[in-house]
């Protein structure tokens, strides 16, 4: 009897220490209930606080994610969780997903709808875009493929905040380098006019095709050192 008294504690005990997963399944089920609740991270962590629930950010230094390219959201919270992007709120906000999750979050943002706001013109870019670029993120900002994101439409602030970082280096988590390159030679009120520009540009889903266009960046980092030299400072 001491025996199996002994044994049904043992087993009760075992099953207590089974860690009950139950409770945290919710939270996996999809890339929304992931950005409405912060999955494992708990609510304060949840996107949606700071990213708004369409997702359009809050037009001042958050960024936009709506329509933004699935593939390139995934790869930003990848570099955030790594610290490879470092940023202390979106650390938290990303090592708590796993590999599925991001990519669960990544594509559920991705499928939201980009609406351009009404203060959106048709005014022309700055020489300082078509010239540096356009040939990665398009003549109007829509994005050209993979990689290379749709930047229309995001807050004047946070596109002005990127380009400083990828310039000082802040920011390097780039394939071969090619922002940190690209905004290299670029003035302070160069990069505030495209921040300016860019703010007021339509928003535009990127390519439905991007077989063309796939390789923009691969062939902006490949062109000769000296056209990529010419416009960095001291040269």
């Amino acid at each position: 009897m001491r025996a199996l008294l002994s044994s049904g504690l043992l087993l009760l005990a075992t099953a207590c220490s089974q860690p009950d997963t139950r409770s945290t399944a919710a939270f996996t089920a999809d890339g929304q209930v992931i950005a409405m609740s912060g999955g494992e991270g708990g609510a304060s962590n949840a996107c949606f606080s700071c990213h708004g629930l369409d997702g359009m950010g809050d037009g001042v230094s958050v960024p936009r994610l709506a329509g933004l390219d699935a593939g390139y959201l995934q790869k930003q919270l990848e570099d955030y969780a790594a610290r490879l992007r470092k940023d202390p709120a979106m650390y938290e906000a990303a090592r708590w997903l796993d590999h599925d999750d991001r990519r669960a979050v990544a594509a559920w943002y991705a499928s939201l709808p980009a609406a351009s706001s009404s203060a959106a013109s048709t005014a022309p870019p700055p020489a300082a875009w078509t010239a540096t670029c356009a040939v990665c993120h398009g003549d109007a900002g829509q994005g050209v493929g993979p990689g290379n994101p749709a930047v229309a439409g995001q807050p004047a602030a946070y596109t002005y905040d990127q380009l400083r970082r990828w310039k000082t280096g802040e920011r390097r988590n780039d394939p071969r380098n090619v922002m940190s390159d690209a905004v290299a030679g670029l003035s302070e009120a160069e990069m505030r006019a495209i921040a300016a520009w860019l703010e007021t540009a339509p928003t535009a889903p990127p390519p439905s095709s991007d077989a063309a266009t796939a390789s923009a960046s691969a062939a902006a980092a490949a062109r000769p050192e000296a056209s990529r030299g010419t416009r960095r400072p001291g040269r």
